[in-house]
């Protein structure tokens, strides 16, 4: 017997479609949100790549950074600790060095740093050079450290840090001045705390007032700041304290959060310095951004900067004004690095404050 249509069960039929509905509903919540990630992580992905492209056509290759392997120090196996020696040049009035080749130049490095990144990727460490240090240059003698990029181009100057230390350099990096310039004005300024105040006598800046206290630079006022050496009674000295103030106000806020979560800026900063910039080969952006992954945490308080220590300033035999080589304090930093405890070396000296 059929019975009516009216005595049906009513929610026989009608009970299943809710579930199904909200099934569906379920799935395209799933499949929007999936959507979303997918399309931010390409934003993303190609925000990244657009970065590295510009960094890596923007910087100059240096084909041929490393001396002769056979002349190099070894690392020990496992040691994973990075050293990077940072040239700082200056190229008024001067031919800028030929950075593809090996060939002499009458190219001279204005700044001189060795950056020991200990394995751990805790903190950063940067030696100041005295560019008039007078050591022993591979094959050329004595003579003042900075003539070894005269001398044998890259190659040499890295032969004669990596003598100097007896320590493997992983990865070079050369910087003109200029590129302070664009840096600075990209992050909207930079304040720096001017310890000993002064006014430039020549340049672009000449007559400007450098305060002391806590100022905030433009370019061409930080470019001018990290220049000046002969308005200080100690020339080079005071120059290279300078650098090291710039250079911690400038990590500082590179690693802010307003600046690493803002892309614009970060866009304008690798665009700003990339063209005064020369790498080796190995140093791409690759390799600086798993670098950057590693040392997350660092924060401005852990970039320790300080001079190598010397024996004060003298004559050489042919009458040139030289920096005497301390050379105990060498080979103490030479032992710590060795060891990757160059902060036992600063804690002993008290150079936590870049002195």
């Amino acid at each position: 017997m059929t019975l009516p249509t009216e005595s049906r069960n009513p929610s026989a039929e009608p009970s299943s479609r809710p579930p199904k509905n909200g099934k569906k509903t379920a799935r395209n919540v799933l499949l929007g949100f999936a959507a979303a990630v997918l399309i931010v992580g390409l934003v993303a992905g190609a925000y990244v790549f657009n970065l590295a492209q510009t960094f890596n056509s923007g910087t100059t290759k240096i084909d041929n950074a490393f001396p002769e392997e056979s002349t190099r120090p070894q690392k020990a196996a496992g040691n994973t600790a990075m050293n990077i020696l940072v040239m700082g040049s200056d190229t008024r009035g001067s031919s800028e060095v030929d950075v593809e080749t090996d060939a002499s130049t009458d190219q001279r490095a204005d700044t001189l740093m060795l950056v020991h990144i200990p394995a751990d990727r805790k903190k950063v460490y940067a030696v100041s050079l005295m560019r008039d240090l007078w050591i022993d240059i591979p094959g050329k003698g004595e003579s003042k450290i900075n003539a070894a990029l005269a001398y044998g181009g890259v190659p040499l100057m890295v032969q004669t840090v990596e003598s100097l230390f007896q320590q493997r350099i992983d990865h070079v990096a050369m910087i003109d001045f200029e590129g302070f310039k664009g840096l600075t004005d990209a992050l909207g300024g930079v304040e720096v705390d001017v310890k000993i105040p002064f006014a430039p006598n020549s340049g672009p800046m000449a007559g400007h007032v450098y305060e002391a206290g806590k100022q905030t630079f433009n370019g061409d006022e930080a470019l001018a700041f990290v220049r000046e050496r002969k308005a200080f009674s100690d020339g080079d000295y005071q120059r290279v304290r300078n650098q090291q103030a710039y250079l911690k106000s400038i990590i500082s806020k590179v690693i802010a959060r307003e600046t690493l979560t803002n892309p614009v800026t970060i866009s304008n900063m690798v665009s700003a310095v990339s063209p005064f910039v020369s790498v080796d080969k190995s140093f791409d952006a690759a390799a600086i951004g798993n670098l950057a992954l590693g040392m997350k945490d660092v924060r401005a308080q852990d970039t320790v900067m300080f001079t190598l220590p010397t024996l004060g300033t003298g004559t050489s035999a042919d009458g040139q004004s030289i920096v005497l080589a301390d050379t105990t304090a060498i080979s103490d930093i030479a032992a710590a690095l060795s060891k990757d405890q160059l902060d036992s070396y600063v804690t002993a000296h008290a150079l936590e404050k870049g002195n």
